[in-house]
């Protein structure tokens, strides 16, 4: 960066700019792909805004941006009270993770979960549905996932509510106690719950696989690696399919044409999955990534040492990619979308969070044919990491 190189503070456009930053975002693509810019309070540091489709496609993929702090000299929370995961690994470290961590959570296992996601789906809805209203958040977009996620890794009943409490304060934080806080208070549950499942013996869950997993040369995940790994898993398992969830049902409500179409014909209802994915994704932007060395992204010059925000709801929105990008429509070819990321670090739990809204988002509409918004929606949440609402009426 050049002392000539404008900064853009995000935290000018106020509260709107959480509502709704789309027409942010494409004001900025409309003058380029990639801008330095100052992020709201809290954070209010400066970073790289990569916000055009191809040039974020690109860099999701670029090796030369690394996602591993420690390469340029930082270090950051999750990586000294939670241990190594794979959104601060790169390559080979990344590799090896990967592997590991597949060798458990496979797409056979994530299939064998299909009755059981259904279960949880229509127990969920027996126990709304009786009422003619409900918060869709707090009575199907988060139990479900949270519910599927903590009985795939083993994780008791009786832990759930403070766990997601932890989750939600890491990845959208409210300022109720200071970050270093909070992870080494998820840190510190982790150990607990590894250390109960090494004391009663492997069990049939996920983390218990993972504990004893080892690859063919004889390698196995350290205690630090596993609780990262724990911590990804549960965090990234289940707050990225909340807001997918009610994204979903969200969008649809307020396009009764699309809404009446899929009534109609419940097998669009993969079309609504990918195209909320696209037009409101559950992740607005990627993680940190740092320039490992000088790159050129869209034709800006980013030194060695930058840290690089890669916008996915700004790519997935950009015109010449998607044509009529606000425009929400079930039918649209919306392949290539970014909302999983591209790459090595494509998200390993895709799988799992399209299986779990297609199901919840397809038994809702069948069991409430008249379903529809009883009031506007929460705040937004807080932060540039995750795009969802907190609370969603619902009346059917």
């Amino acid at each position: 960066m050049t002392d000539a190189t404008p900064v853009i503070d995000l935290g000018e456009f106020g509260d709107r700019f959480r509502t709704d930053p789309h027409p942010v975002y494409a004001r900025l693509r409309e003058r380029g792909p990639v801008h330095r810019v100052r992020l709201p309070a809290p954070e209010a540091y400066e970073t790289w805004l990569v916000v055009g489709y191809e040039e974020a496609r690109a860099a999701l993929a670029d090796p030369r941006l690394a996602k591993d702090g420690n390469k340029i000299g930082m270090t950051f929370h999750d990586d000294e009270q939670i241990g190594r995961h794979l959104l601060i690994a790169d390559p080979p470290e990344h590799t090896r993770l990967r592997r590991l961590v597949s060798r458990a959570f496979t797409m056979r296992r994530v299939e064998l979960l299909r009755p059981r996601i259904q279960q949880i789906t229509d127990e969920l809805l027996d126990a709304m549905l009786p009422h003619g209203s409900a918060d869709l958040v707090e009575s199907l977009s988060f139990p479900l996932p949270i519910t599927v996620i903590c009985e795939l890794l083993g994780v008791p009943e009786i832990d759930r509510m403070d766990f997601r409490k932890l989750s939600t304060e890491a990845v959208a934080p409210a300022g109720t106690e200071s970050e270093h806080d909070v992870f080494a208070r998820l840190g510190q549950y982790l150990d607990g719950l590894i250390e109960d499942k090494r004391r009663t013996g492997r069990g049939e869950d996920l983390l218990s696989d993972l504990m004893w997993a080892t690859a063919e040369d004889g390698d196995r995940l350290s205690p630090s690696e596993l609780r990262g790994m724990a911590f990804i898993l549960l965090v990234a398992g289940h707050e990225t399919t909340v807001n997918l969830i009610t994204n979903a049902v969200h969008a649809l409500l307020r396009h009764p044409g699309q809404l009446a179409a899929v009534r109609a014909d419940t097998s669009l209802v993969d079309g609504v999955v990918e195209e909320t994915l696209r037009h409101e994704g559950p992740v607005e932007n990627a993680t940190f990534r740092f320039a490992a060395e000088p790159v050129v992204i869209g034709g800006t010059p980013i030194a060695a040492g930058e840290a690089v925000m890669i916008g996915l709801v700004a790519a997935d929105r950009d015109p010449d990619r998607f044509p009529a990008p606000d425009r929400f429509d079930i039918h649209r070819d919306t392949r290539g979308h970014l909302a999983f990321g591209h790459g090595v670090h494509f998200c390993l739990g895709a799988p799992l969070a399209r299986l779990e809204a297609r199901t919840a988002i397809r038994s809702l509409l069948e069991r409430a044919p008249g379903l529809a918004l009883a009031g506007p929606a929460g705040e937004w949440l807080p932060g540039m990491l995750m795009r969802g609402v907190r609370s969603l009426p619902v009346r059917w």
